[in-house]
């Protein structure tokens, strides 16, 4: 393990925002890991997990602690005797890369969350999802470094407490450093194409029974279109959850705006599109204020416009919070995690 002092994070976040590490240093393995945590002990020092950066705002200041960038990496195919296929990926592996090379491997379960940035490390702590999928229905185990008992643990999928864009492991990311995932990926599987945005694509393109690679192409068609190019554009991709809510607000907001979107919860409740509502509602889609501005192709995205600072975002943000409050009653929540003061 190398440790570097004053290290600058801000080429590390695909936000292209935030000040310098205290301490710094890059983990390949679980021996490293556990010397890095050890460090910390021994100086009293807080600590930060990094993968891809592709979900974080970091604070101007920079973060008062050693910085720990996930570097392990592997990805391991073993079929069970049930024809399924159970793939171990290492944390700091990236998440587009796994899902490319299972999809070459014609394996069902991961196509939908294509060209979601970051590192498969992250993906069960925001349990990822898009275009009607969810990680959390292909994870298996989760391997974590449990900080209070100091062990390597093996977590089952119904220890993870997986939930709409949360998990055991954001509710306590500071005990639990998710080190592998393991997921379980069927060979003959079904495609999953039943979300609007891909239907349309299909539809266009007059395909009725497209084939298990054409979903990967058809989602990063409509994700390059509706997000921006993270190695040229600054952003942390969706910024806000969509909202669940009650029946009776759903009702209330459908008198007063007829085509909101609304969709069915595992619940009684109704979940809303919070990016229909900044656009159709707010009209703030496209909207920029000084370096700071929502995507023109999706509003859900905040974007740097070239040298936003950290505090910059979070006051445009919180304009959309109390614009969206104001115009609908909800509260929308962040999706993306602040980091340092």
């Amino acid at each position: 393990m190398i440790l570097k002092k004053n290290k600058s994070l801000k080429e590390m976040t695909t936000f292209k925002i935030g000040g310098n590490a205290q301490f710094f240093c890059t983990v390949k393995n679980e021996e490293e890991l556990v010397e890095a945590l050890n460090f910390t002990k021994e100086n009293d020092l807080p600590f930060f997990i990094l993968g891809g950066g592709s979900n974080i705002l970091i604070s101007d200041k920079g973060l008062n602690c050693l910085v720990i960038k996930m570097e392990m990496k592997g990805i391991d195919f073993v079929e069970n005797e049930d024809g399924n296929v159970e793939v171990k990926a290492q944390a700091g592996e990236n998440w587009d890369k796994l899902v490319n090379l299972c999809v070459e491997k014609r394996l069902y379960g991961l196509e939908n969350l294509s060209l979601i940035p970051g590192t498969v490390g992250a993906t069960p702590v925001q349990n990822i999802g898009a275009y009607g999928a969810e990680i959390k229905d292909t994870i298996d185990e989760v391997r974590v470094y449990d900080t209070k008992t100091e062990r390597f643990v093996d977590m089952r999928n119904i220890d993870c407490s997986f939930s709409y864009r949360s998990s055991l492991f954001k509710e306590n990311h500071e005990r639990y450093i998710i080190v592998s995932v393991t997921f379980i990926l069927k060979k003959n599987g079904k495609v999953n194409f039943d979300y609007k945005d891909l239907k349309e694509y299909f539809l266009q393109k007059n395909i009725t029974n497209p084939k298990l690679s054409e979903i990967r192409k058809a989602v990063i068609s409509v994700r390059t279109y509706k997000f921006p190019d993270i190695n040229i554009v600054g952003t942390a991709g969706s910024f806000f959850k969509n909202p669940i809510i009650t029946r009776g607000q759903a009702h209330a907001l459908k008198e007063k705006y007829p085509n909101i979107p609304l969709f069915p919860t595992e619940d009684e409740r109704l979940k809303t599109s919070t990016a229909w509502i900044i656009d159709h509602i707010c009209g703030y889609k496209g909207a920029s204020v000084g370096n700071v501005g929502t995507y023109k192709n999706q509003a859900l995205v905040i974007v740097n416009n070239g040298n936003a600072t950290a505090e910059e975002v979070k006051v445009f943000a919180e304009t959309i919070v109390s614009m969206v409050k104001e115009k609908t009653g909800i509260d929308i929540e962040r999706e993306v995690e602040y980091a340092g003061e």
